[in-house]
């Protein structure tokens, strides 16, 4: 199994507590989204759950095996974590080489994820000539090298044009439909909700949320409806017998709060009441993060 285990994991640095007994699982064969305001444990996270930092307490483990314990981790784990962090001086295809070299991966392999990240044309260029979005695309790259059953992705489309980010869509959604373990970190709620099937949410360095997108979003959304009607006035009032009071949105439309589109559509057509255009309206996964994160940001801007 390539499951993600995090089992009591606890990281302090001197009195700072980063991570606090934390523990979820990422499954294969779906896309997880791992969020949470700056400063909620993320990183932290995922620098232990990759061997660049050591526990205080608790474990990190990739099938039951440390990050550290595997032989040629390529093989197993392809991450993304800085972008940055490729020296500058080399050429692109030189950075991908000798990382291949080091995991016994073909040189084959280095032509094939260059092509794949769309960067092939610019593998004799130093890496320090490179946009951000380059080194994101040569960093994917890198993670794609081993061919892993687990991929780790801290902001991957941070600096990715249109093409891109739809790129690394679709690339997400691939690797789960073929039964690989997905984590990606974001703090784009649109292009997250765009491809994720599962939350892992974090709130100083605790565990928030660990459920579906839907549930998480359905549990942070308060019943209403929004609708068009050629004759407002008669159902309003239908509305007002039945409790619901309708209220007058952009463009025509109207909202009703408390009661879903099902039972509208079912009292308006026993009236005889044309309705254009109805649908239930549902907090969007922006504005339930925000919902649950109100009381764990550290570092939040005040109103003027």
């Amino acid at each position: 199994m390539n499951s993600i285990e995090i089992r009591e994991l606890t990281k302090e640095y001197g009195t700072t507590r980063a991570v606090d007994h934390l523990g979820f699982e990422v499954r294969p064969g779906r896309v997880t989204g791992f969020l949470g305001p700056n400063g909620a444990g993320k990183s932290t996270t995922m620098r232990l759950l990759l061997g660049l930092d050591r526990a205080t307490s608790g474990t990190a483990t990739i099938g039951g095996r440390t990050y550290t314990d595997f032989r040629d981790p390529l093989h197993q784990v392809g991450a993304l974590l800085d972008p940055r962090a490729a020296h500058g001086g080399r050429r692109a295809r030189d950075h991908l080489l000798a990382l291949a070299v080091s995991n016994r991966i073909p040189a084959r392999r280095v032509d094939e994820v260059l092509e794949e990240s769309g960067v092939s044309s610019a593998a004799r260029r130093r890496i320090k000539t490179f946009s951000l979005g380059m080194r994101q695309r040569l960093g994917i790259a890198a993670a794609l090298l081993g061919d892993p059953g687990v991929v780790i992705l801290d902001e991957p489309t941070n600096g990715l044009d249109p093409e891109g980010i739809i790129w690394i869509r679709e690339l997400l959604r691939r690797f789960a439909s073929e039964g690989r373990t997905v984590l990606v970190s974001s703090h784009l709620m649109a292009e997250t909700a765009s491809f994720v099937d599962h939350l892992i949410v974090l709130g100083q360095g605790k565990l928030l949320a660990d459920t579906s997108m839907e549930a998480f979003i359905d549990v942070r959304s308060a019943p209403g409806v929004r609708l068009r009607t050629s004759d407002p006035i008669r159902l309003r009032t239908l509305l007002a017998d039945e409790g619901f009071s309708m209220a007058q949105a952009e463009e025509g439309r109207w909202t009703v709060e408390g009661i879903q589109a099902d039972r509208v559509g079912a009292l308006a057509a026993r009236e005889g009441i044309p309705v254009l255009e109805l649908a239930d309206e549902r907090a969007s996964l922006e504005q339930a993060y925000l919902d649950l994160t109100a009381g764990a940001t550290p570092f939040a801007s005040k109103p003027r």
